[in-house]
């Protein structure tokens, strides 16, 4: 493959020095390199395990990253023009990112085979050596009885399943144990409901619904149609290799105080309930809590949570702006224009791209591809970071049927789309390219986006957490815009938006300051006043819900004037004043309503001394209190209540006597 001297130095910078055979009869010169103490990048994966090796030995595995150019890059035949993309995948791999954390999962090898004839039987005598295995059978056919007993054998059908690897509890119906004088088929006694069972592996072959949600992506559950032997095989084979201890990623770091799920009982946001294709999150009380033994770490709960409460962490998403940032730059200094960034998985996207460069044209000059853990991880942020940042289209590689459910992706590339098209880049520049063929791939990049890039591309350094991030990219998207506007309308439902309030109608309760979780909605110790940060708003509609006179509606958008501009006053009151002591409390238009509404209309205040009453109202609590008790007033010691009218009652106004039986 050609290397471009120039655009490799202007983009990575320094001078460039090349070599032959850095793996192989030059492999001291990568071990000088290392000796030097610095951060060392291959440009090469094909011998990474070597290179590992010698990094182990010194101690800085930890200084080596990789960046793979030549199935990316080289290997293209546009080759020739590729060298601002080398300098910027090159540059990119530099960039630290930070490890994910992780959970340990134990299994001592308790296996349940679920299954309804001998296949199950068969898997179970194949695992009896390596797990200790346990047979249920749902509505078995005739099934002869074993000459042996190596292992339990019972029928029940599984009506509830919950857990993962090393965890699972189960609820088991028409549970039955087999009788021992079964003598031609497997005869079972009584049968009961609502037995439970725990074990550390599920392996379901009974050919029917699966017990969990996106069950192929539950640690510990195996599943297999028993009428296809290939599948049935790998099923023998993983269940195997399940015992010990496993470190699993945590994928998702979750900031319960952020959360904007609930507050006094009342639901606001469910946007991460309702997206998560695993059933790994679940209402906590004002939040929501996230098990990571379950999360599979699709990410679009962190894609979709509009406070940052749940923020992805195969990278965080700081981490991956400045890595964006690094690669934009980088090919923009080597000369690079009209970036388009192709974001790709590991297990899919990958091979994609290698068949590709290997077999095909490879990837156009200007596409530049970056590995994420997945596709639907990405956020609102990144793509407005991407343009602010200059890039000219954003593509994202899906497999043809994909492992999750990708509606909430859709809908956060119409959200890029719009403010794009908006902003004057461009209709039509976010894309999802859903496919396993190379020659597919190839064609849906073989067309360049048309949109304009940004008039003076950002380099502002990304850091902090998603709402942060959000704030910080929206304001640099709308600073490069080629066609600025001050405010975009949003769907319903989005995550940005303000607020309308019926001023009149509001009497300063504060209540929904309260409920709101973002404090976007404020007071002021000094005064009675509420005010209103757009930028902090998610569309919860806790506050709207909280609402004691209904007088807040949401209203979906992105004003970039008001992202700029500090809290607003919504209404503002003069304290009412304590005509006792004089302490500031509550508002004069809410104390003047309410001795409104029970002057003369209240016996307690009524006549004489309820002109003394209302004064109290005008009072502080402290001052009202003692009022009260000077004037030895018994708020119990109404008047006498009338006495209830009978039947008897009625007949004797009328004339009549009682009646007669």
């Amino acid at each position: 493959m050609p290397l471009d001297r120039a655009a490799l130095e202007k983009g990575c910078g320094g001078s460039l020095v090349t070599a032959d055979q850095l793996c192989g009869r030059e492999l001291d010169r990568f071990r000088a390199a290392l000796a030097e103490g610095r951060p060392v990048t291959v440009s090469c994966t094909l011998q990474a395990p070597l290179f590992d090796e010698i990094a182990d030995e010194v101690g800085a595995e930890e200084r080596v990253a990789y960046a793979k150019i030549r199935e990316t890059a080289g290997w293209s035949s546009e080759a020739a023009r590729s060298g601002p993309k080398m300098a910027a995948l090159l540059a990119a791999a530099a960039e630290p990112v930070p490890t994910a954390g992780t959970v340990l999962m134990e299994s001592r090898g308790v296996a349940l085979i679920y299954g309804r004839d001998e296949t199950a039987l068969a898997v179970a005598k194949r695992l009896a050596d390596h797990l200790d295995v346990t047979v249920l059978l749902s509505r078995p056919s005739a099934i002869p009885p074993p000459h042996r007993n190596d292992f339990p054998i019972l029928k029940g059908t599984i009506r509830a399943a919950t857990g993962h690897l090393g965890a699972f509890a189960l609820r088991i119906d028409d549970y039955a144990l087999p009788a021992p004088s079964s003598r031609t088929q497997l005869d079972f006694g009584a049968s009961r409901d609502g037995a439970t069972s725990t074990c550390d592996l599920v392996i379901d072959l009974t050919g029917g619904p699966p017990l969990f949600p996106a069950h192929a992506l539950r640690s510990g559950y195996l599943r297999a149609d028993p009428r296809d032997p290939a599948a049935v095989e790998q099923v023998v084979t993983d269940a195997s290799h399940l015992v010990g201890e496993y470190d699993k990623t945590r994928f998702v770091a979750f900031h319960a105080q952020l959360c904007a799920h609930s507050r006094s009982g009342i639901t606001g946001c469910t946007r991460c309930l309702d997206v998560c294709p695993t059933g790994a999150i679940a209402p906590a009380g004002d939040s929501v809590a996230i098990d990571p033994y379950i999360c599979a770490g699709c990410g679009s709960c962190a894609a979709v949570c509009p406070t940052g409460a749940a923020a992805y962490a195969l990278p965080p998403a700081d981490a991956l702006m400045r890595r964006l940032r690094v690669l934009m730059r980088a090919y923009r200094a080597a000369g690079g224009e009209r970036a388009v960034v192709l974001f790709h998985d590991g297990a899919h996207g990958e091979p994609l791209i290698d068949a590709l460069g290997r077999d095909g044209d490879g990837l156009p000059a200007q596409v530049l591809p970056v590995r994420v853990n997945e596709v639907t991880q990405l956020g609102p942020e990144v793509f407005a970071a991407l343009f602010a940042y200059g890039a000219a289209g954003i593509r994202l590689l899906a497999r043809a049927r994909p492992q999750h459910d990708l509606a909430s992706l859709h809908r956060t590339l119409a959200l890029a789309d719009t403010l794009a098209a908006a902003l004057g880049y461009g209709p039509d520049l976010v894309r999802l390219i859903e496919t396993d063929d190379p020659d597919a791939l190839a064609a849906a990049l073989r067309d360049p986006p048309n949109g304009r890039v940004a008039v003076a591309p950002a380099g502002f350094v990304p850091d902090g957490g998603k709402r942060e991030m959000l704030r910080l990219a929206f304001r640099e998207m709308h600073a490069a815009a080629p066609a600025p506007v001050a405010s975009v309308p949003l769907a319903a439902g989005a995550p940005f938006g303000g607020l309308g309030f019926r001023t009149e109608a509001c009497t300063l309760c504060l209540a929904c300051v309260g409920a709101c979780p973002t404090h976007a909605l404020s007071d002021s110790a000094e005064k009675p006043l509420l005010a209103f940060e757009e930028s902090l708003c998610v569309q919860c509609g806790l506050c709207a819900a909280t609402c004691p006179e209904d007088v807040i509606t949401l209203s979906p958008q992105l004003d970039f004037a008001a992202w700029a501009a500090p809290r607003r006053i919504v209404k503002e009151e003069e304290p009412f004043a304590c005509i006792s002591c004089a302490k500031p409390f509550g508002t004069r238009s809410t104390i003047e309503r309410v001795m409104d509404k029970l002057r003369d209309r209240h016996w307690m205040f009524t006549g004489e001394a309820g002109e003394s009453r209302l004064r109290s109202l005008m009072m502080c609590d402290d001052c009202r209190v003692e009022a009260a008790l000077n004037q030895g007033f018994d708020p119990h010691a109404g008047p006498e209540r009338a006495k209830p009218r009978t039947s008897e009652d009625y007949f004797r106004e009328r004339g009549n006597g009682p009646l007669q039986s």
